[in-house]
């Protein structure tokens, strides 16, 4: 077996293991039943009697330790029985009701948000492992201690990853770099956060890792007697001023000196603030009081000051931070709390287990707001596959936060790099389903704008707005925004959505050789319906359409299923993928020769015009006129002039044109919109225009008659449906009468 430095082999003994862990758990001094957690043992050691770790040990060996790790955390009596208990459905032939009939209804449902589904087939590791997660996460919503038990076990695992191949403690350590260490971040748990990244740093690079670890190692002296002699200043400082703290100090933890290295491409030597202090005082007067204290005894570094007592982190973290300079010459952080803060901290949501969701007995005032998240955790996975989810899950409780303000001053925290649409989903749906603009700190925005720390952001609205466009969701960041956008699809636009949907899907099976005909046999397309919970193949498309799932991932677990049917039904399907390969290729070779996304019949290498009475887009139908010595103009079917030549002298020059299946040009029209005229009527169609990205050539108004005014646009769009669109959301605009296109 390939491993990295794998330690020598010390056989362990559970039951010496399981005696400190009662030991603990009686010194406590919390009212633990230890006679029901010897059973939880008891019955562990039975069922995976047998079963030896990589090292060597007895399986239940891990059990007992993610127990120590969990009564760690603070958690309670069920939470270390469950852990004991935590691979026993997983692993062995106990089931959920064998947890339930020896420990009733709670633990089993805390071991089996654990278990993985390990007893479904998947068409890919990819999809097991992401559905794994989502049922994990799901069962943390209902209960967060399910999560707080996982997180015991990984960081266990992590500890004892030495003894597996290479290839597993790559696979594992990206997982937790990845999933688990920003999920405790996410839960305020900074101790564990910090040990599996560093655990995960080891392996997935060991050198880089190894290299801090020596480098730190030969400067410790130092930097001891440094952190020292500024932890007594401190002390002294504090004390003449009458202020009672303890301070803490610590060399910054490996993976925050790895990241800071290669974000800055220094090495160790050019890392200054390598020391972190930590003044723990009695109240949160005092923790401003000390921070005065600590600028006026060292130079503070501009910049670098943060109060998040005031505005605490969405995983209840809080803290002053400041970073200062002292006479050696050298920057060091100090984070100033409370003692309530520090141990939520430390442990974070570990320290407040009870408050599960529904559990409103167990909540105080404020409580609700710092698990918001937990609750659209579920709202989020209602409508995504598991990829989207997973992404989704990553976005918004992963990535680094970004807070803003609404006109109101309240404080809304949103991913980083969020946008006003994620800003609007965020206060109520109604708001962005009915949005037509934004404003931040008093200036007009686009919808992509990328929201800034401190930004003031207002959303207008207009009850008579079309609702949320389809590009929304490419730019939205937040999981929760997009959920509520793809909500509004399936309920308002099924139609529509089955009809972009198919050809979405259509599309991308030409792209894939395949052919739509694999949705004519049911064993292929069955179990896709069943795993969406969706009943009919139009349900399927409908679910492309608003975006539950991408035609890409819909396309790959059909063409999978098509690959695993018996022999006959095999043959058949890839009889039909290599018919429908043969068709594309024999498409391809006809639209080599499209011009400007056009195929003339008949006639190769002609020179193309799009005509300026009525500028056609892809989508629209069409019809080619042959000029003399200009080549071929390309005219609307429903073009005036095409509408009076057509049946004259010249109809021998009308001729067959096309649209190529793929067009990657944006095309120019135009359209006029009568109105009623009005103050702001032009701010209006400007700011709607903004809204949804189009991007404007010209725009021009007049009035024609006194009280009626024309304002004709010339913009660039991508097909007939996107101009579609656009025009129906200038059609609502107040006092708008008619929009209409050039040449129409």
């Amino acid at each position: 077996m390939d491993t990295t430095d794998v330690k020598p082999y010390i056989p362990l003994d559970p039951d010496a293991m399981f005696s400190e862990l009662e030991a603990r758990l009686e010194a406590s001094g919390r009212n633990f039943d230890i006679g029901r957690v010897r059973a939880a043992y008891e019955m562990a050691k039975r069922a995976h009697e047998g079963q030896k770790r990589k090292d060597g040990s007895p399986y239940v060996t891990h059990c007992v330790a993610a127990a120590q790790i969990a009564l760690d955390m603070g958690l309670d009596e069920d939470s270390i029985v469950a852990t004991l208990l935590h691979d026993i459905i997983e692993d062995t032939e106990l089931t959920h009701e064998d947890i339930t009939r020896e420990f009733g209804s709670t633990v089993a449902e805390l071991v089996e948000g654990v278990t993985k589904l390990t007893r479904v087939q998947y068409t890919s590791k990819e999809d097991e492992q992401m559905e794994n997660m989502r049922k994990m996460l799901l069962a943390m919503a209902k209960d967060i201690r399910v999560i707080l038990i996982k997180i015991a076990d990984r960081l266990h695992n992590m500890r004892t990853m030495a003894y597996q191949s290479k290839e597993k403690q790559r696979l594992k350590s990206l997982e937790t770099m990845e999933i688990y260490a920003p999920l405790a971040h996410r839960l305020g748990m900074q101790r564990a956060k910090w040990e599996l990244e560093d655990l995960a740093l080891q392996y997935l690079d060991p050198e880089g890792y190894h290299e801090i670890t020596n480098d730190i190692e030969s400067k410790l002296p130092q930097l001891e007697e440094f952190m020292e002699a500024t932890k007594e200043k401190i002390e002294s400082g504090m004390r003449s001023e009458h202020i009672t703290c303890t301070v803490q100090h610590r060399i910054k933890h490996i993976y925050s000196i790895y990241r800071k290295m290669y974000s800055q491409k220094v090495d160790l030597s050019g890392v200054f603030d390598l020391c972190a202090f930590r003044v723990i005082v009695d109240s949160i007067p005092d923790c401003y009081n000390a921070l005065g204290v600590l600028h006026y005894m060292f130079k503070p570094v501009p910049g670098r000051f943060k109060d998040y007592i005031s505005t605490p982190k969405p995983n209840m973290y809080q803290s002053v931070h400041t970073t200062v300079i002292g006479s050696e010459g050298i920057p060091f952080e100090v984070q100033i709390r409370t003692w309530d803060m520090h141990y939520t901290a430390e442990y974070g949501v570990a320290a407040h287990w009870k408050y599960k969701i529904g559990d409103t007995s167990a909540l105080k005032a404020g409580d609700e707001d710092k698990f918001a998240w937990i609750r659209r955790l579920l709202e989020t996975q209602q409508e995504s596959d598991a990829g989207d989810f997973i992404h989704d899950l990553k976005v918004d409780m992963f990535a680094d936060e970004v807070f803003v303000f609404s006109p109101k001053g309240d404080v809304i925290n949103l991913p980083n790099g969020a946008t006003p649409i994620d800003f609007a989903y965020s206060i109520h749906s109604d708001i962005g389903n009915h949005m037509i603009g934004a404003v931040v700190n008093s200036r007009i925005v686009n919808l992509n704008y990328v929201l800034q720390n401190g930004d003031i952001v207002e959303i207008r609205t207009s009850k008579s707005a079309p609702g949320p466009n389809r590009d929304w969701l490419n730019i939205a960041k937040s999981g929760s925004a997009r959920t509520k956008i793809k909500q509004w699809f399936k309920r308002e636009r099924r139609d529509e959505n089955v009809m972009r949907g198919r050809e979405m899907l259509e599309s991308e099976f030409k792209h894939n050789g395949l052919s739509l005909d694999l949705l004519e046999n049911e064993a292929v397309y069955t179990p896709l319906l069943n795993k969406l919970s969706l009943q009919t193949v139009d349900d399927l498309y409908a679910c492309i359409g608003y975006g539950g799932i991408t035609a890409t991932r819909a396309a790959h677990r059909l063409r999978d299923e098509a690959m695993h049917l018996g022999t006959s039904d095999r043959k058949t399907a890839i009889d039909k993928m290599n018919e429908a390969a043969e068709r594309r290729e024999q498409q391809a070779k006809r639209e080599q020769h499209a011009i400007n996304g056009i195929l003339v019949e008949g006639i190769d290498n002609c020179l193309v015009k799009f005509s300026r009475c009525c500028m056609p887009v892809p989508g629209d139908p069409i019809v080619g006129f042959i000029t003399r010595g200009q080549g071929v103009s390309i005219h609307r079917k429903d073009c005036r002039n095409y509408l009076n030549q057509s049946a004259g002298d010249n109809e021998a020059r009308w001729i067959k044109v096309s649209w190529a299946s793929q067009i990657s040009n944006v095309y120019v029209t135009t359209f006029t919109i009568a109105a009623r005229d009005r103050s702001g009527l032009v701010l209006d169609i400007a700011t709607v225009l903004n809204t949804l990205n189009a991007k404007v050539r010209t725009l021009s108004a007049r009035t024609t008659v006194p009280g009626e005014a024309l304002v004709v646009v010339t913009l660039e769009v991508k097909n007939a449906s996107d101009l579609k669109y656009i025009i129906s959301r200038i059609a609502s605009i107040p006092g708008v009468t008619n929009v209409t296109r050039a040449g129409g």
